[in-house]
């Protein structure tokens, strides 16, 4: 899907496939962000088709932390001062009113379902999930954008925000493009130099998952982090 999606118009995918009627059928969850973001554009312009439009809007949101001004998203070839300021209301209306705030953090599970959309992106994302003391999501933010099949992140730049936000706790996830559920000796030095960083900085380390579009594998639930 993900395939045709980027390489064929709309015109050209089977009915059941468009995201306009796929919402309709299956309901927004079902969507990957690239194809709610096509909804949301409705048309592309001369040259470029609505498809790679909303991936280009895709990269832009995906390298910035908070929400892109206005100039920014006018910035992109293909959308006007109106269309950026549509995009721009909606991103503050869904953070205002269906923020993550309240979703509690019990269980590798939940940090998935925080991050699975992040999943189709071809290069990997490494993600931190800000907590509060009752392992509430204050926020959840790209941290670095890597190569194909490697990120490379540093503490301080996890720390940065989840810091900012006054959290007491935090959890981080990055996705394997390949699909490959299996810690590599890289994500293993990470996650000891954050647990490390994290026990200075007197804030609990809940876990760290790799995650597909399907499926997840935790640090904690295997081992690779030490019991609370």
């Amino acid at each position: 899907m993900n395939y045709l999606f980027e390489k064929q118009a709309l015109s050209c995918l089977p009915s059941d496939e468009r995201p306009r009627e796929k919402l309709n059928a299956r309901g927004p969850a079902s969507l990957s962000d690239m194809e709610l973001l096509a909804i949301l554009l409705n048309t592309g312009v001369k040259g470029k088709n609505v498809i790679k439009l909303a991936e280009e809007l895709l990269v832009l949101l995906d390298k910035n932390k908070e929400i892109p001004s206005v100039q920014e998203i006018s910035s992109l070839t293909g959308i006007g001062l109106s269309k950026a300021c549509a995009i721009s209301a909606m991103l503050e209306f869904g953070r205002r009113r269906f923020g993550p705030f309240s979703t509690c953090i019990r269980r590798p599970v939940d940090i998935f379902t925080q991050v699975r959309h992040f999943a189709d992106r071809k290069q990997e994302r490494f993600i931190s999930l800000s907590l509060n003391g009752a392992h509430e999501v204050l926020a959840v933010r790209i941290v670095t954008i890597g190569l194909v099949n490697k990120t490379i992140v540093h503490p301080r730049e996890v720390f940065a925000d989840i810091i900012q936000d006054r959290a007491a706790a935090f959890c981080v996830a990055h996705n394997h493009p390949s699909g490959r559920l299996q810690s590599s000796p890289e994500d293993e030095e990470v996650t000891g130099r954050l647990l490390s960083a994290a026990e200075i900085l007197g804030l609990h380390f809940v876990d760290h998952i790799i995650f597909s579009e399907t499926s997840w594998w935790s640090f904690r639930e295997n081992g690779k982090l030490p019991d609370n």
